[in-house]
């Protein structure tokens, strides 16, 4: 039964936050679509920017968790 109502907990959180991240998709189309209507560059090479910079964060994380948990074996290879 606990297992039952936490997938259906999980299942409601995993929907709740694919909506909101629909609405964040619609926002920077609309804000591409204005800018290619008045050719103002700017506001697409920031958004691009931006783009990139959330995609690296990430990686950055993630490289950063795996350095810190395997830095023995890291350093212990080099030495051999």
């Amino acid at each position: 039964m606990k297992r039952a109502l936490y997938s259906l907990l999980l299942a409601a959180t995993a929907v709740a936050i694919h909506t909101s991240t629909f609405a964040q998709c619609a926002m920077c189309k609309a804000t591409a679509e204005s800018a290619t209507e008045n050719v103002d560059k700017g506001i697409g090479e920031g958004l691009n920017a931006g783009i990139v910079y959330l995609m690296m964060i990430p990686y950055v994380l993630l490289a950063t968790v795996a350095l810190v948990f395997f830095r023995k074996k890291i350093m212990a290879f080099f030495r051999s």
